[in-house]
């Protein structure tokens, strides 16, 4: 009778002959990491700087209003005081708007400076990857060649 092969054996010398490399994983996996780190600490730095343009902002605009409430003696001085917080409001609007496209302008060059050196980390690992994969593919063959 014929003798059924062992299956489990040939698997292992197959899986043997082409070993996987976890170290670069655990590369990948850390370099992902802070890159992620940093985006995010560029995100919340934009975040912080947005959330103070817009405290101040508020704080300035109820200065502003409380100019308007106080009781006026003639009619007209109402219209000027409307004229002359609509004035410095959108004084005031472009100035924050201003500051918002800094931050903005910021945040976008610090994250495409963090992209473009992780492009080229990952550009030299992927090449040191691959040619130690050449070179253990082509020692596995040998070797498989030999036997």
């Amino acid at each position: 009778m014929t003798k059924t092969p062992d299956m489990t054996a040939i698997f292992k010398d197959v899986m043997g002959a082409f070993p996987v490399d976890t170290a670069a994983l655990e590369d990948a996996f850390k370099n992902s990491a802070s890159l992620n780190e940093k985006l995010s600490t560029v995100a919340l730095n934009a975040a912080e700087k947005s959330t103070a343009i817009s405290n101040k902002w508020a704080q300035d605009t109820l200065t502003k209003l409380g100019a308007i409430s106080k009781a006026k003696t003639e009619p007209a001085d109402y219209a000027k005081a409307m004229t002359d917080f609509a004035s410095a409001s959108a004084e005031v609007a472009a100035e924050h708007m201003a500051a918002f496209a800094e931050v903005a302008k910021k945040a976008q060059m610090d994250t495409v400076e963090l992209l473009m050196a992780a492009g080229k980390n990952l550009s030299e690992d992927a090449s040191a990857a691959v040619k130690k994969a050449t070179t253990d593919a082509t020692a596995a063959v040998k070797k498989a060649a030999a036997k």
